[in-house]
């Protein structure tokens, strides 16, 4: 993955949380930091995903991953991917359409 350096303001609470996650994980705060920052994106993105705004493909090449950890980051917190009830409605009733014009 490539990176990027970002002027950024981080709020003195989350350098604090950082601080405590480099050393209690023996890594350098820069680290900590980068991967509390990893947790949330992938938060975001799964929200993105269950609500529909994204697919999971995208979701996999936001993330950088393949759609297999997508799946499986997802049942990790407890994300259900896939259709949702009115989505499935709407297919069936789309199918119904195709169907009946033959």
């Amino acid at each position: 993955m490539e990176t990027v350096s970002y002027p950024l303001r981080i709020p003195q609470e989350i350098i604090g949380l950082a601080k405590l996650k480099a050393k209690q994980e023996y890594i350098d705060q820069a680290t900590a930091l980068r991967q509390l920052l990893y947790v949330g994106a992938e938060e975001y993105v799964l929200r993105l995903i269950e609500s529909g705004r994204v697919s999971i493909g995208k979701a996999a090449e936001l993330l950088n991953l393949s759609i297999h950890d997508i799946q499986r980051l997802a049942e990790k917190h407890n994300v259900k991917l896939g259709a949702t009830a009115l989505q499935h409605e709407k297919s069936l009733q789309t199918l119904k359409k195709i169907i009946s014009k033959k």
